[in-house]
Order: structure tokens, then sequence, then C-alpha cells
């Protein structure tokens, strides 16, 4: 990829964007980036670009690559929000269990009945952490793990957890996920040849 360079010989940003545009709107489309949030990543690249241009060879790949990660990292944020939302939601009704009313008896009870259908160690580290109301590094000693994993494994539970959540339709997923997922369950099967 050629680079325009301008009379100082540096890289003419609007130039490398101009050539780059169609790979960075590719990178933000396969991400499902949303619209609003896609100007905001795209511009923390581009500063990012601006203070490292200097020591960057090959600044079209670069940008892309940089995009990326932002692009991941987007996503890793929001799903350690809906997490942490899970967690928090957990430990209120666990605190409020004994002064419930009917309606709060019966999320209750299909929260029990999706705990079931998760693995034994994810219904026990869960079990642990909120049931029991252990701290992370006292859930690690318990389960026989070193106090440094049980982050990953309490996020791995609450993520299965979740996803069991929006299955059973008790927790809202991203936006028109419910859609998608009733439009592959309800389209005719295949004709085979």
């Amino acid at each position: 990829m050629t680079v325009a360079r301008d009379q100082e010989g540096e890289h003419s940003l609007d130039n490398l964007l101009g050539e780059i545009q169609p790979s960075l709107r590719a990178t933000l489309v396969s991400f499902r980036i949303p619209y609003q949030d896609a100007e905001d990543l795209l511009q923390q690249a581009v500063v990012t670009f601006l203070i490292k241009r200097d020591t960057i060879r090959e600044p079209g790949p670069w940008l892309v690559g940089t995009l990326r990660n932002r692009c991941r990292a987007y996503w890793r944020t929001h799903r350690k929000r809906l997490y942490q939302s899970v967690d928090t939601a957990i430990l209120e009704s666990v605190a409020e269990l004994g002064k419930l009313d009917q309606d709060r008896r019966d999320l209750a009870n299909d929260l029990n009945g999706v705990l079931g259908k998760l693995t034994s160690r994810c219904r026990l580290a869960l079990e642990l952490r909120y049931g029991l109301g252990c701290d992370p590094a006292e859930t690690a000693k318990r389960l026989g793990y070193r106090r440094s994993g049980i982050y990953k494994i309490l996020e791995r539970c609450l993520a299965s957890l979740t996803r069991k959540l929006i299955a059973v339709g008790l927790l809202e997923g991203r936006p028109g996920a419910r859609e998608k997922r009733r439009a592959r369950t309800s389209s005719p099967p295949r004709a085979s040849a």
C-alpha cells in the first residue's frame, strides 16, 4: 500500500484515511460496532496514530490493526459491564430473599432453575460467592483454585449464567439478539436434495 506524503515528507492523514477507508469500515462492520460508538473508536485510533506516527513503519495496516484492537476492547468492556450487572443483581436478590413478594419469589425460582442447568463447578462457585457470601479469595480457597484464577472462573460462570438467562427470557441481551434467535428457530427446515 502506498501512502501519499505531503511536502514535509510526513504522512498525510487525509490521504492515508482515504486509502484505508474501506478496510476501516469493514473492520467496524465486522465487529458490529454501533454507529454512535464507531466514530469514537476511530478517533481514538487516529489520536494514538498521531502520537506514535514517527515510530510506525506501515501506517495503513497499523491503523487498521489498532482499530481492530479497539473494537475487541469495546466488546470486552460491554461484556464485563453485563456480567457485573448480573453480579450485582444476584447479590441484591440473595440479600432480599427473605422479604420477597410473589413476583420476586417466582423470579428467584426461575433463577434457581437456570442455575441448575450450569456445570457443577459453576454452580458451586456461584453458590459460594453469592449464596454464602464468600469473597473471591475465600471462594478460590474452598474450590482449590489460586486466588488469581478465581476471577476468570467467576467471570466465565457469570457469562454462562447470563447466556442461559437470556435464552429463557429472564434477561435482555444485545439489541436484536432475541429477534435473530427467533428467526433462526422459526425458519422452515431446508429441503434435502
